[in-house]
């Protein structure tokens, strides 16, 4: 039910989204679903006007968890998507709901908590750090909502064999990024976020964040952003035609030298990799 509300809420902030475009003009519109920190970081305000500058093509978008981006692309309510949560993107293809899936960039995961470090993790592995959170109940913030950030932080729980949902310690917020990071920052407690919505976080503090990097450099930290047609043999009102210039766009040497020069506070938030 719960699910059945955000849907229909989602939705309705497109269709108005979308209305207010149509009513803006009559150039093509591309609807995308994405996951909070491409936009949160700003990258897609800073893409979306050059886009339309090469390809005469508006693109809107949602900015949900992947779960739920790719739910909105299974129910054919938009054209494309751009997420990062590889093994659920390769069974949405594998199940015919998606096509032309192409990686375009990345950045890494990291773990962040308070600055003087309660749970002294520091330097720790990812696995390390978590069995000795869990440990010692130190409390730990997690967005807890399907997205693709959420779903690599359980793998790694798992790989640490701790079951934390259950826990005291362990706050769910069913929130974004950026707000749980604010929640953990309230509450003391540590939290997994990508480095592109940290330097972020940290830019709206001007760069003296409450939270700072604890854990990072793990190879399992990786965090790939791919991009994916909705499929239209499954859907047919949705732009294919548009999806794949987006797409192709994306990965096109312009674009991804933009989002190689997309800084803040002097540092990369995404390092593009169509090409690799």
């Amino acid at each position: 039910d719960r699910m059945r509300k955000w849907r229909s809420k989602a939705l309705w902030a497109i269709v108005a989204v979308f209305v207010a475009t149509v009513a803006f003009g009559n150039m093509p519109m591309l609807r995308m679903a994405t996951t909070t920190s491409t936009d949160n970081t700003g990258l897609l305000d800073y893409l979306a006007p050059e886009f339309t500058k090469d390809t005469g093509i508006e693109l809107q978008w949602v900015a949900v968890g992947t779960g739920k981006a790719l739910e909105l692309g299974k129910n054919c309510d938009v054209d494309v998507l751009l997420v990062h949560a590889p093994a659920s993107e390769k069974q949405y293809v594998a199940d015919g709901y998606g096509v032309n899936r192409r990686q375009l960039m990345y950045n890494d995961f990291v773990i962040i908590g308070p600055k003087d470090d309660p749970g002294a993790v520091r330097g720790m592995t990812v696995a390390g750090a978590l069995k000795t959170l869990g440990e010692k109940g130190i409390p730990f913030a997690s967005r807890g909502d399907n997205s693709g950030t959420h779903k690599k932080e359980l793998e790694l729980w798992q790989h640490a064999n701790m079951a934390p949902e259950k826990e005291a310690w362990y706050i769910q917020t069913g929130q974004g990024m950026i707000n749980t990071i604010n929640i953990a920052a309230e509450r003391n407690a540590y939290t997994m976020t990508d480095r592109g919505t940290f330097i972020k976080y940290a830019d709206n503090h001007e760069g003296n964040p409450p939270l700072v990097v604890l854990v990072e450099g793990d190879a399992t930290l990786f965090n790939q952003y791919s991009a994916l047609a909705v499929n239209p043999s499954r859907c047919d009102n949705v732009k294919y035609d548009l999806a794949l210039k987006f797409i192709d766009w994306m990965a096109s040497p312009r674009a991804q030298e933009l989002i190689g020069d997309f800084r803040l506070l002097d540092q990369p938030l995404f390092t593009p990799n169509a090409g690799k």
